[in-house]
């Protein structure tokens, strides 16, 4: 049997899903991939403990309980500094998907990885020479629980805030949000800065 909640974050509703002792899915509704884990006959359960764990992280990462003030577009709530312990997840998917989600999950709040630094260490941990970058964005593009595993805090190597299944616009948003440093950093479509022009080369 396989269960579902929701929650209302600052940045929008989101969905829950578990299997009843693990979360297995959490999303921004409407994004790439949402509730892709999500069985259709899985049954509506606010109480089960398993979502509650997964509130009081998200109230705890958000600074607030849900259902307080919700920012506008232009403003943005500071998470929690202190560790949260997060509900136990379970992930399916290959070795591969596996490990790049448990590198995914040893990036600091406040800090980024680009996908090549992230190949680089999955190439590390196989033994392998090379892994290439787009393998890990496939990977990281599919990430079935959001936040709780910060696929948000992956960038592309010229500073490129791209690939967010729910939006460039809410990766900038957690990142300002997590106090992350965006002064190399762009939005698609946009002229890098200078510094990320100047470390990237011609």
């Amino acid at each position: 049997m396989h269960y579902y909640s929701h929650y209302h974050s600052p940045l929008g509703p989101m969905t829950m899903a578990s299997d009843g002792k693990h979360l297995t899915g959490l999303w921004f509704d409407g994004q790439k991939h949402d509730r892709a884990t999500l069985d259709e006959q899985a049954v509506q359960e606010e109480d089960l403990p398993i979502f509650q764990e997964t509130r009081q992280w998200l109230d705890a990462y958000f600074g607030g309980p849900a259902g307080g003030p919700q920012p506008s577009p232009q403003q943005s709530s500071r998470p929690s500094t202190a560790p949260l312990t997060a509900p136990a997840l379970a992930v399916d998917g290959s070795p591969f998907r596996r490990m790049v989600l448990e590198i995914l999950r040893s990036i600091p709040s406040g800090q980024t990885m680009t996908y090549a630094q992230i190949a680089a260490q999955v190439a590390q941990r196989t033994g392998r020479e090379r892994v290439a970058a787009q393998a890990v964005g496939g990977a990281v593009g599919r990430n079935p629980i959001s936040l709780i595993i910060p696929c948000h805090r992956v960038v592309g190597s010229s500073g490129n805030l791209t690939g967010y299944a729910s939006g460039v616009d809410h990766k900038r948003r957690l990142l300002e949000m997590e106090g992350a440093d965006l002064s190399s950093m762009f939005m698609p479509g946009q002229p890098p800065p200078r510094r990320a022009r100047a470390e990237s080369g011609p």
